[in-house]
C-alpha cells in the first residue's frame, strides 16, 4: 500500500519525463485499486521542487517565435508547444493533490485521474513530434501555467478558479481552431491528436470548476462574483 502524498510528491519531483510518466501511471493503477493510504504528516513538496528536464530553454512569451502552419517545422513547433502545455499540465495536476490537504477524498481521485490524461496526451504529442524529425525541447517555450500554479500556491480556491477555468479553458476556446487549419494545411494526424485531447480537457476544467464551486461554498462566497473578482485581481484588464 503507497503513502499517497508522499508518492504523488515523488511523481512531481521527478526530472525525467519518461520516468514522470511511468510513475503517474503506477499511482493511478493504485489509486484506482484502492491500494493506498492517506498520509497526512508528509510535507507538503516547495514549489521549487518540481521536476523538470533539461530542455526546453524557458524563455519569455514575448521571445517565442511565431511560426506559420503552412511548413512542417511550424507545424512541429505548434506540436511543440501543446506537449509543453500539457507537460506543464502533469505537474499541475500532481501538485493540486499533493499541496491542499483538507479537501474530499474525491478531489485526490479527480486530480490523479487528470495526472495519467495529461501524461498521455504528452506521450502521444511527444511521439507525433519525434514522427516530424523533431523532440520534446528542440524548441523554447514558455513557463506561464506553472507561474501561476507558484501564485495560487497558498489557496485551493484560487488554484482551481485561474489555472483549470482561465488558463486551461482558454485552451478549448483556441483549439477547435487549431485543427481547423491543421486540416487545411493536410496534417489529418495532429489534427486527429487534437481532437482526442480536446475533448478529455474538458472534463478537466469541469473538474477545476466543481472543487472551485465547493471552496467557495465552504467560505460562503457567491461563485460568479469570486471568479471575477480573482481575475481582476490576477490578470490585465484585456484578458481574453
Amino acid at each position: 500500500m503507497i503513502a499517497f502524498f508522499g508518492q504523488t510528491a515523488h511523481c512531481l519531483e521527478l526530472s525525467s519525463i519518461e520516468d514522470k510518466c511511468q510513475a503517474v501511471d503506477g499511482l493511478w493503477q493504485a489509486v484506482k485499486s484502492g491500494d493506498f493510504e492517506f498520509d497526512p504528516h508528509t510535507p507538503v513538496t516547495a514549489m521549487g521542487s518540481a521536476g523538470w528536464p533539461d530542455h526546453p530553454e524557458l524563455v519569455a512569451p514575448s521571445q517565442l517565435r511565431r511560426r506559420r502552419l503552412g511548413s512542417e517545422e511550424g507545424r512541429a513547433a505548434l506540436v511543440h508547444a501543446i506537449a509543453h502545455i500539457e507537460f506543464n499540465a502533469i505537474n499541475l495536476a500532481l501538485d493540486a493533490a499533493c499541496r491542499f490537504r483538507d479537501m474530499p477524498y474525491q478531489y485526490y481521485l479527480d486530480w490523479i485521474s487528470v495526472a495519467v490524461d495529461e501524461a498521455r496526451h504528452f506521450t502521444m504529442l511527444s511521439d507525433r513530434l519525434q514522427s516530424q524529425g523533431y523532440r520534446y525541447g528542440d524548441f523554447p517555450a514558455h513557463n506561464g501555467l506553472w507561474e501561476m500554479a507558484r501564485r495560487t500556491a497558498d489557496d485551493c480556491m484560487k488554484r482551481m478558479a485561474l489555472v483549470p477555468r482561465v488558463l486551461e479553458a482558454r485552451g478549448l476556446d483556441v483549439t477547435p481552431a487549431m485543427i481547423e487549419r491543421l486540416t487545411a494545411a493536410g496534417d489529418d494526424e495532429t489534427a486527429r491528436l487534437l481532437e482526442i485531447i480536446l475533448a478529455e480537457e474538458v472534463r478537466h476544467v469541469q473538474i477545476g470548476s466543481h472543487w472551485f464551486h465547493l471552496c467557495c461554498d465552504q467560505r460562503g462566497l457567491e461563485p460568479e462574483a469570486t471568479f471575477l473578482s480573482l481575475i481582476a485581481e490576477y490578470f490585465s484588464p484585456n484578458i481574453s
